[in-house]
């Protein structure tokens, strides 16, 4: 059981032309397609709270940029078709933003949540777009509950459970009860 919750029970992926997006309770990874063979030197990727940027070989690929007080992100995937903007679904830790070039061809994103709770399950990755659908948001709830319950008994493994019932923002309060 040392292994991360994630890694042993599998993610609840949301897909979308340029690649997918996933959540777990703390953070949420954005996987993008990139030109086969491309080069980490090749890539320019700028992080902050609800700010992204990533371009490769000097072609923008992703950018969330300011303007007036509000904050647009637009995917540009190969094809280079015209893509919706928007506000990231929440704001996420500047600092703790990584990312990462996988096999020359894709790169993964990393944010930290500033609200990193089951409750706090993202619908969408961006305020109007790229929602989950009905499913796949009911199984990321789902499995951001289940990973709640790993994080408060970690003597025990959720990692294949089931979960039924109230496990809409984030499940039954046990906070109140007496141990």
């Amino acid at each position: 059981m040392s292994a991360p919750f994630e890694e042993r029970s599998g993610v609840v992926p949301c897909g979308t032309p340029w690649g997918q997006w996933y959540q777990t309770l703390e953070e949420v990874f954005i996987e993008v397609q990139v030109p086969p063979g491309t080069r980490a030197q090749d890539i320019q990727c700028g992080l902050q709270s609800r700010h992204v940027a990533l371009a490769v070989g000097g072609r923008e690929i992703l950018k969330v940029a300011a303007g007036r007080g509000l904050r647009s992100l637009t995917f540009l995937p190969a094809s280079e078709s015209p893509s919706p903007k928007g506000k990231l679904f929440d704001s996420t830790i500047a600092d703790e933003g990584t990312w990462t070039l996988e096999d020359r061809k894709m790169v993964r994103i990393v944010l930290t949540k500033t609200k990193r709770d089951a409750a706090n399950c993202w619908t969408s990755l961006l305020e109007s777009e790229y929602a989950a659908d009905p499913w796949v948001q009911d199984q990321m709830q789902r499995k951001l509950t289940l990973e709640r319950f790993q994080k408060e008994n970690p003597g025990f493994d959720f990692s294949g459970a089931e979960i039924s019932g109230n496990y809409t923002k984030g499940g039954p309060d046990f906070s109140n009860l007496e141990k």
